[in-house]
C-alpha cells in the first residue's frame, strides 16, 4: 500500500519511536506478561510484519530491523491506511490499542483492537475487551477468522531460509514476489468458492 501520510514525532512521549519490545512493567509498561515471556526471553530480532485480511490476502509487509514492537504496527497502520481499520486482530493488541490511542486517538477512535483466539491463552492479566471470544454478540467479529494472519505467516515460513542468505534489498523483492503470487493464488481459490 502506498504511503498516505508521514508518521509524526510525539515529543511529549519520551519513549516514542524507540524499540519497546521488552517494556512490560513499570512506568512505561503495559502490564502484559505474555509479550516479554515470548519475545524478550527468546531474543527475537528483525523479521517481517505482514498485514493480512481475514481471507488470507496480504495487504502489505514491513521489514523490522530489530525485534517487533508496537511502533512497527502503529507506524504501518497510520502511514498506509487512509481510514483506520474497524478491527485490528493482533497477538499483542492489548498493548497496541493503548499505544495507538495515545498517539492518534482521532484516527483510531472507531477501531477495536483484539487478540486472536490462538494467542489469547497467554494473556492472563489483560482486559477482557482484548479477547475475540468476548465479541460473540458482534456478528462481524464472531464469524471472523481471527487466525488468518497465522495462516498467512505460516506461508511466509516457506521463504525464511532463502531470505536469510540475501541482502535486504533482494529479500524485500523476493518477499514481495512471493506475496504477490500468494495473493493471486488466494484470490483464485476464493473466486471459486
Amino acid at each position: 500500500m502506498p504511503k498516505v501520510r508521514e508518521r509524526p514525532k510525539y515529543p511529549g512521549l519520551r519513549t516514542d519511536g524507540k524499540i519497546d519490545h521488552n517494556v512490560v512493567s513499570g512506568q512505561d509498561g503495559i502490564g502484559c506478561s505474555k509479550f516479554f515471556a515470548e519475545y524478550g526471553k527468546k531474543g527475537y530480532t528483525g523479521g517481517i510484519l505482514a498485514f493480512w485480511c481475514v481471507h488470507g490476502i496480504c495487504y502489505g509487509f514491513h521489514c523490522i530491523p530489530d525485534g517487533e514492537g508496537r511502533n512497527d504496527a502503529f507506524s504501518a497502520l497510520y502511514t498506509r491506511w487512509r481510514v483506520a481499520p474497524k478491527v485490528v486482530i493482533y497477538d499483542f493488541a492489548c498493548a497496541l490499542g493503548p499505544y495507538c490511542m495515545m498517539r492518534e486517538a482521532e484516527f483510531f477512535k472507531d477501531t477495536i483492537f483484539i487478540i486472536d483466539r490462538f494467542h489469547s491463552s497467554g494473556h492472563k492479566s489483560c482486559s477482557p475487551a482484548c479477547f475475540a471470544s468476548n465479541y460473540v454478540f458482534d456478528p462481524d467479529i464472531r464469524t471472523t477468522n481471527t487466525s488468518a494472519a497465522e495462516f498467512g505467516n505460516s506461508g511466509l515460513k516457506r521463504v525464511r531460509l532463502p531470505v536469510r542468505y540475501m541482502s535486504q534489498h533482494h529479500a524485500v523483492v523476493y518477499i514481495h514476489r512471493f506475496l504477490s503470487l500468494w495473493n493471486r493464488t488466494r484470490c483464485k481459490k476464493l473466486s471459486r468458492n
